[in-house]
């Protein structure tokens, strides 16, 4: 009876661990959807300051709940380029203390309510099943994303609570067991205790799981701080395996992140453990053999992770220097390094989708940056006149633009299968949609050195009016660029909304200047040959407006969930703010070619 009793305990404690790891993925992974990009922007503003970037580690830990995800995305990080391995090492600081706020939350079963309306309300028990249900009812009824990921918070954390209390009252038999007061002494060895302790964390890959457990134990009785104390320190060091799994893989720098979190708690221990049993001996450190509880659990767990921050961050070069030593650098890592990626696409991000689309979105304001210098460098060579090393750069960009389209729908398509919020999977539709425009406008830069290039080899010009002609239209393309390509980047939809207007102005800019080439032509103003070659650039300059339309039809598209036919059919038939920019682009532009006419 007594086996049959215990192995029911045993399956008890073994489901109630399901149930709080369970919680735990449920809450962190809404915690992290309703944060959404903000992680990725909190940690890029990383200073020199080490105080404000142990703050910063803290407040984004304490918001995903998991100083192991944390750590992953910093190895993530620091493998992309977007930080220095330096920048990493107060953030891992502030993340071990932030994870100790989960501890103090567990405390909460332990509260006394006797005769405390409110203090009852705070127990786990009273306050669980109410959060379940406020949770389960946002995520049925909900119909904005942010809502029903508030409703997973919750029921995530009521079923994490409900894991804890299931945990503890399956190890209460215990405490009349002689067999686990025996096994208990065996503990009274601090290694043992820190082997225990980092194994068990490392095989669950939590350690605010195993500091559940070891609470659960705590409330059997027998367990002192002394005990407890090394177990604590063991199980920090068995939080950093999953960091230790997610450095397989990544450059050197990056593998560095991981080793520094792990020679932190290492070292920490190493210090710190020798250091309380030599004041056991000389000071009466009596506190050490009472019975420990689950706050002073926290409170160790809290201690332990503020001291090792102050005593090993003044020394944080030397912990660079030391994981340089560690993880060495090879011959064969700089021939990998010449392999060209784009920055920040690191599939490590893929665990928390809303940095992954974040740092997506930044590679692709890095790729619009490059199309802007491609085609103005190629626009300005057609009035400028052929020159051989801005071609060169004109063509460098595109190879660099091609490179950034793969990479990033290949990201693209891996994030969409992951699980976004609403406001992630409009950002991921419209840069699937917008990358390949910038792509093909540099594309017609190329084309567009091209043409230069021929007239150049064959000695070949345009004449001074059809430069002039070149220079208005050019100037009108422009003006479409940047205002296409300042509304994708600052998602302006007033600013998308102005495109259309000019890109009209463009059509009829090109027209008109096609009309005059044929006039000179019949004139025998203007050779056959030159004529070909004009209709190419006037082409090429057509499908660079009409690439820039695109870009902010899809942003309207997309962002006012309208059809984007129908909508241009209807602004330009009953649109009056359309019709006034339409007028005022077209008589600006169409003022300044009728000046180049008159000049001639």
């Amino acid at each position: 009876m007594d086996t049959e009793f215990s192995i029911f305990n045993i399956i008890t404690m073994l489901g109630g661990l399901a149930f709080f790891l369970y919680g735990m993925n449920v809450m962190s992974t809404g915690l992290e959807k309703l944060t959404g990009g903000k992680l990725e922007v909190a940690l890029k503003k990383m200073t020199s300051n080490k105080i404000v970037s142990i703050i910063l580690g803290m407040v984004v830990t304490i918001a995903i709940q998991s100083s192991s995800a944390m750590t992953v995305m910093l190895v993530g990080f620091v493998n992309s380029g977007i930080m220095q391995l330096e920048q990493t090492i107060a953030v891992c600081f502030g993340s071990d203390i932030g994870t100790t706020f989960t501890a103090w939350i567990l405390c909460l079963g332990e509260l006394d309510a006797k005769g405390s309306m409110v203090l009852k309300m705070l127990k786990p028990e009273t306050f669980s099943p109410v959060l379940a249900l406020i949770g389960t009812l946002l995520i049925l009824s909900a119909k904005k994303n942010k809502h029903k990921d508030i409703g997973r918070i919750l029921v995530g954390f009521a079923v994490l609570m409900t894991g804890m209390s299931l945990m503890s009252g399956s190890v209460k038999p215990l405490a009349q067991s002689p067999e686990f007061q025996k096994m208990l002494t065996a503990f009274n060895n601090p290694i043992l205790g820190v082997v225990v302790g980092a194994g068990f964390t490392g095989i669950i890959q939590s350690s605010a799981a195993s500091i559940g457990i070891l609470m659960a134990f705590s409330q059997v009785g027998g367990l002192t701080y002394g005990m407890a104390l090394p177990i604590i320190m063991g199980l920090n060091i068995g939080t950093c395996v999953t960091a230790l799994l997610s450095s397989i893989g990544v450059n050197k720098d990056a593998k560095r992140v991981a080793c520094i979190h792990v020679l932190i708690k290492i070292i920490g221990t190493l210090v710190l453990l020798p250091l309380v049993i030599i004041l056991e001996d000389v000071v009466d450190l009596s506190v050490m053999d009472k019975a420990v509880n689950s706050v002073g659990i926290a409170a160790m767990h809290t201690i332990f992770n503020v001291s090792i921050t102050i005593l090993l961050l003044p020394f944080a070069n030397q912990l660079v220097k030391l994981s340089r030593f560690v993880v060495r650098d090879k011959p064969s890592d700089k021939e990998e390094a010449e392999v060209p990626k784009v920055p920040g696409l690191d599939p490590r991000f893929f665990k928390t989708p809303a940095v992954a689309v974040e740092v997506c979105r930044n590679a692709t304001i890095d790729m619009v940056n490059i199309t802007r210098d491609a085609i103005t460098e190629a626009l300005g060579l057609l009035i400028c006149g052929y020159d051989e090393e801005i071609a060169k750069s004109v063509i460098e960009k595109e190879d660099t633009i091609d490179m950034y389209e793969d990479q990033i729908n290949s990201y693209l398509v891996k994030i969409s299968k992951a699980s976004v919020t609403g406001a992630d999977s409009r950002k991921v539709s419209k840069m699937m949609h917008c990358v390949g425009n910038f792509e093909r406008i540099s594309d017609h830069a190329v084309n567009l050195i091209e043409s230069a290039q021929e007239m150049h080899e064959k000695g070949i010009s345009f004449s001074p009016e059809c430069i002039n002609e070149i220079s208005v239209i050019n100037e009108a393309i422009g003006e479409t660029i940047e205002k296409a390509f300042n509304a994708y980047i600052t998602n302006d939809l007033a600013i998308a909304h102005k495109v259309e207007p000019i890109e009209e102005v463009v059509d009829n800019l090109s027209v008109e200047l096609k009309n005059r080439h044929i006039d000179r032509l019949q004139n025998g103003e203007c050779t056959v040959e030159l004529g070909y070659i004009f209709q190419d650039i006037l082409t090429n300059l057509e499908r660079i407006s009409d690439h820039c339309s695109n870009i902010a039809g899809i942003l309207i598209e997309t962002d006012e969930k309208t059809n984007i036919h129908a909508y241009l059919h209807d602004i330009k038939e009953n649109d009056e703010t359309f019709q006034k920019e339409y007028h005022e682009y077209s008589t600006q532009y169409f003022s300044k070619l009728e000046a180049v006419k008159i000049s001639d």
